[in-house]
């Protein structure tokens, strides 16, 4: 039996569509197979209150004592439809939570989780040693009694042959290596495999520390369907490294990871239209430089019945769109099918495309159950967009703003600070941009620049401190290239009332998985 894990720690707000697919996949092929998301488990098995209880120190905070008494009663409101009435009840049953797992610092108390991050101050993700020290059980993470008593026999119960990790983010990076190791020892005869997109983006350091990943038979880089189908049916043989297939599935399979359980106040399926970047030409971004995935699109004509398939089996109407940017032939084949869609809610990342502009379009995705869409503005600046050769003209930015107004659509804006060479005149275009177009914009994403090493961008911004370690840029100068862009986010950006007026309706920890839930007029 293969069993698919996802270890801690990411967001849990909805189920793991990369686990989903590969499950869909596998059966469809005749394996025997099943999924575990092991971070849901956690969050459950950490907010619950006998476990709170016991981690609470004895000297608590009114807030701590108050997250405590009350962090059963915000997970229950967090996943029903009550909180989306109340966006002040909504925010303190996330901060309620939040406070809770603060509680919860590891064994050496340099750890913090919240309800979207995980940190170990004492380890590093991007550091080999540090992960192998986790793996062999000579370090620990404030997992290691949620792992040993209740993951661990759920999965030897199971007697898999195979199991298969997957790792799309560093926070999961500590976690997966420690539950790597106490897996290896609970079942020595097991076939132990990892994936996944944060794997893949690293692959250049993998491959030159191969002794340094034990406790893992293998790691796949790429697309993981078509090895884990060898995998299953004729094993690996010595290969230690495994190149991803040419097989990209899209029809996932939920069984085991039934999304009404997740941290959502309705029922949300993630389900992607297209597997990789059409664009793939932004020099700041991971997927331009090194891709996970070759592009591919599932049939437009097909995804609308597709659609209707899982919500009818799963009983979910709402749905989450994980493409990296929906493709043009997708959104109209979804508005030319707005009749059958009208009973669906979905939302995802499209481009500033000039079709999106067109009024007739985005009045049928509006019809088609469209209720959110997110765009990656990135700078106000066209200059600065050339540059990142976003292929966005500022023109074309503001008419899908206006049209997606018009049409009654929200739009989740992306913006970058920091880019390098980025002066004063060009974050100030930003800033004009964003207040001049504040009613069009119903929520924001404010951040700073993580430059990739490989990111053409990367050779004029640093060559003093380049880090070993580590996707990104981490040197001196990068440090003062966002400095200077976190100065301007705070003392600029953030001091412009119509400005914060927006980022204070954005939902806290979980933003765009719940914002699309939220009628942003009526939101305070």
């Amino acid at each position: 039996m293969v069993l698919l894990l996802q270890p801690p720690a990411v967001k849990p707000a909805g189920p793991p569509l990369g686990l989903a697919v590969l499950l869909g996949h596998l059966r469809r092929h005749g394996i025997e197979a099943s999924a575990f998301d092991a971070n849901l488990a956690a969050y459950r098995y950490l907010l619950q209150p006998d476990q709170l209880a016991v981690a609470a120190p004895e000297e608590q905070t009114t807030a701590l004592k108050r997250a405590v008494k009350h962090a059963e009663r915000s997970w229950q409101l967090l996943t029903t439809p009550a909180a989306c009435r109340s966006f002040a009840r909504y925010q303190s049953a996330v901060q309620h939570l939040n406070t809770a797992l603060g509680i919860y610092r590891g064994p050496e108390g340099d750890e913090r989780l919240t309800l979207g991050d995980y940190q170990h101050q004492g380890l590093s993700e991007f550091s080999l040693a540090d992960l192998q020290d986790l793996a062999a059980g000579e370090a620990a993470t404030l997992f290691r009694p949620f792992f040993r008593e209740q993951l661990l026999p759920a999965v030897v119960a199971r007697k898999p042959r195979l199991i298969a990790l997957s790792v799309n983010y560093r926070h999961q990076l500590l976690p997966a290596f420690e539950l790597a190791g106490l897996l290896r020892r609970a079942l020595p005869g097991l076939t132990l495999v990892a994936g996944g997109g944060m794997l893949t983006s690293w692959r250049q350091e993998l491959e030159a520390a191969v002794g340094l990943l034990a406790p893992f038979d293998h790691l796949v880089f790429g697309p993981g369907e078509d090895v884990l189908l060898q995998l299953a049916r004729e094993g690996g043989g010595g290969q230690f490294f495994l190149e991803g297939g040419s097989s990209l599935a899209f029809e996932p399979d939920f069984s085991g990871l039934e999304p009404a359980g997740y941290l959502n106040p309705e029922p949300v399926l993630p389900v992607t239209a297209s597997r990789g970047c059409y664009w793939q030409r932004c020099l700041f971004c991971p997927e331009a430089v090194a891709p996970t995935h070759p592009y591919r699109s599932f049939t437009p004509a097909e995804l609308p019945d597709l659609l209707l398939r899982l919500a009818r089996k799963w009983r979910v109407r709402h749905v989450h769109f994980t493409d990296d940017a929906l493709p043009l032939p997708v959104l109209r084949e979804l508005a030319a099918r707005s009749d059958d869609l009208s009973g669906l809610a979905w939302y995802g990342f499209v481009r500033f495309e000039k079709a999106l502009a067109d009024d007739r379009l985005t009045g049928q995705l509006a019809a088609a159950g469209c209720r959110m869409l997110q765009l990656g503005l990135e700078s106000g600046s066209q200059k600065v967009l050339d540059r990142l050769g976003k292929g966005t003209r500022i023109e074309t930015a503001s008419a899908v703003l206006r049209s997606l107004q018009r049409a009654g659509i929200a739009s989740y804006v992306y913006v970058m600070l920091g880019v390098p060479g980025e002066t004063e005149e060009e974050r100030l275009a930003t800033l004009h941009f964003l207040e001049e177009h504040a009613g069009a914009i119903s929520f924001l994403n404010l951040a700073i620049m993580n430059l990739p090493h490989q990111s053409q961008l990367a050779a004029d911004s640093e060559t003093d401190d380049q880090a070993a370690r580590g996707l990104y840029l981490t040197g001196e100068a990068e440090q003062r290239r966002r400095g200077e862009a976190r100065r301007f986010l705070q003392q600029k950006l953030l001091a412009s009332p119509l400005i914060r007026a927006i980022v204070n309706r954005t939902p806290p920890l979980f933003t765009s998985n719940h914002a699309f839930l939220f009628d942003p007029q009526t939101m305070k």
